[in-house]
């Protein structure tokens, strides 16, 4: 738990990124966490963040994106300083899609590509691998490696391959995404799993997953808002701070068959409502890939 005047339960405090006084090169550092209470009530002094999700092979991102930023999707360093500087994203969240779609064979760039993005931007990085445990365990050592001393956000960790994310992060000092599907238990059993490898509590956390709004999202919402009542009932396992990535609301059917004049429209509008409202189930970074939602995002947090 972070600490706190009172004995009431809080959420653990998590700093994600290091700025040169803190051993890295960014030159800002967030710390999520620290809630008494459930999201938009009363003296809520959470902070939410919203990152933009890029890669660094665009074959297999969504259509709507790549004909979004255009030319910026085949430069992995010039989409991360867009994001933040043009499209005002907190966090960049770099995606090795080239992992997921070559294997081994990627793993040339993979540290080179880290170390370009982390030089043309200046807030904190989230890096996501392949999600084939085999491939991964090279693909975080590469980037861990890349990024010693700027407390990356690693992921995913899942039940069944959570050790190559967790060694990475130990060895280099990262944070780590521990991603459970939609289910309280797991989510809990993983977050043990994690520290009895020995990452600290509060270098975790949680991704209960998120399903699209009006496609099992509800059940999304149910789980994240449990495990934060949980928490604040005490229960130090899921004491953690969330993230939430609804990039499944690009794929589907309303988004994929939209006329093209109304294509971002329609993108932004699913994505925006299933990302706002992670953030009012407990959220406190949602990841999202389409730039206008965002700006749409930003706004209303604002506000």
């Amino acid at each position: 738990m972070s600490e706190n005047s009172s004995d009431k339960p809080a959420i653990r405090e998590v700093r994600l990124g290091a700025t040169r006084a803190e051993g890295g090169t960014r030159e800002v550092s967030y710390v999520i966490g620290g809630e008494q209470g459930l999201p938009f009530c009363g003296n809520d002094p959470g902070r939410r963040l919203v990152a933009l999700e890029i890669c660094d092979d665009p074959a297999i991102w969504p259509p709507v994106v790549r004909n979004y930023v255009g030319d910026l999707a085949n430069n992995p360093e010039d989409w991360a300083e867009a994001a933040e500087r043009r499209y005002g994203a907190d966090l960049v969240r770099l995606n090795f899609t080239s992992a997921k779609k070559r294997g081994f064979d990627a793993f040339a760039e993979i540290a080179s590509t880290t170390e370009r993005v982390l030089a043309a931007t200046t807030r904190p990085l989230i890096i996501e691998g392949s999600n084939d445990p085999q491939v991964d365990s090279e693909v975080f050592r590469r980037c861990g490696e890349a990024g010693e001393g700027e407390r990356l956000l690693l992921g995913t960790a899942e039940a069944d391959r959570y050790r190559s994310v967790a060694a990475a992060a130990l060895a280099y000092g990262h944070l780590v995404i521990a991603q459970s599907p939609i289910d309280v238990n797991l989510a809990k059993q993983l977050n043990i799993l994690l520290r009895e490898t020995g990452v600290p509590e509060d270098r975790i956390v949680i991704d209960p997953y998120t399903g699209a709004l009006g496609y099992g999202f509800e059940y999304s919402y149910s789980v994240m808002e449990r495990i934060r009542l949980a928490a604040l009932a005490g229960d130090g396992d899921l004491a953690m701070p969330m993230i939430s990535a609804p990039t499944d609301t690009l794929t589907i059917r309303e988004v994929r068959e939209a006329v093209p004049e109304e294509q971002d429209a329609m993108a932004v509008a699913w994505e925006f409502y299933t990302a706002y409202s992670a953030f009012v189930a407990g959220a406190s970074i949602v990841s999202v890939r389409h730039p206008l939602t965002v700006e749409r995002l930003k706004k209303v947090l604002e506000a």
